[in-house]
């Protein structure tokens, strides 16, 4: 104990004047966004807090860039304080609030933020290191529950699309450059080329064609295809689901015997 507080202290002065107020602006603002996030402020509240964010998001940025600047722009510099561009997104600014992730990038951006703080208290690249000797045990932790609540979203989302419609316009709104290329292609074709000695050749090949065009889109606009395409999306979806959650449980069952193991 008695080695330890003068060693804290020594740290302690080591830290720049400049560390300190960035140190203080992080702690803030992991506040300010924790108030805004769980606290319920009133509107006028909550457009201050926002305005407060993009001027503490701008004062990040220029810091970051300044320091980056001294390492020469390095690539490598970037990817070891990678968490520090991700504190940098205004998640409070109203623009964000319809993102379906919101949630689950409010909370990436406080931890980045307080790894930022933490870089500043002891020491550059304090986070990375802690990262990297936690971060297998982190990602075995959360990565099952990060992929479930992905698949989750992205199964909402999709049964409210009308995908095959959305192709169906597709066609309809390029059918003339369709008509042209399939009318190419056919005549390009050795096996073709015998028939186009026939009477009304063109004219077959075209009539052909936008029959084949009209069945597609009428099969791609029916409600029932819509229902198909959801089906086989939703099957998939949940074979995927199950699968992880399969995974999951075993690696439990694994860390468990683990543990108990003498």
């Amino acid at each position: 104990m008695d080695a330890t507080a003068p060693r804290l202290a020594e740290r302690l002065r080591r830290i720049a004047a400049l560390d300190w107020a960035m140190l203080a602006l992080a702690v803030l603002s992991v506040g300010l966004l924790s108030y805004e996030f769980w606290g319920g402020p009133s509107e006028a509240w909550r457009a201050r807090i926002v305005l407060a964010d993009l001027a503490f998001c701008a004062i990040f940025a220029v810091e970051f860039g300044a320091r980056w600047s001294r390492e020469r722009w390095s690539r490598r510099y970037l990817l070891r304080n990678w968490y520090e561009v991700l504190g940098m997104i205004p998640v409070a600014h109203p623009a964000l609030r319809g993102f379906r992730l919101l949630r689950f990038v409010r909370i990436v951006v406080l931890l980045s933020r307080m790894g930022s703080a933490a870089d500043r208290a002891l020491g550059d690249e304090f986070t990375y290191r802690l990262l990297s000797r936690v971060q297998d045990s982190v990602v075995e932790a959360i990565g099952g529950a990060v992929t479930l609540y992905v698949l989750d979203e992205v199964a909402r989302v999709l049964e409210r699309g009308t995908y095959t419609r959305n192709v169906a316009a597709a066609l309809a709104e390029n059918r003339a450059s369709l008509e042209d290329m399939i009318v190419e292609k056919v005549a390009e074709d050795p096996r073709a080329r015998r028939l186009q000695r026939l009477p009304f050749y063109d004219d077959i090949v075209r009539a052909v064609t936008r029959a084949v065009l009209d069945v597609a889109t009428g099969i791609l606009k029916d409600p029932r295809t819509d229902e198909l395409v959801a089906d086989l999306l939703r099957e998939n979806l949940a074979q995927i689901r199950e699968a992880v959650r399969q995974d999951e449980q075993a690696r439990g069952h694994l860390r468990a015997a683990k543990t108990q193991a003498p």
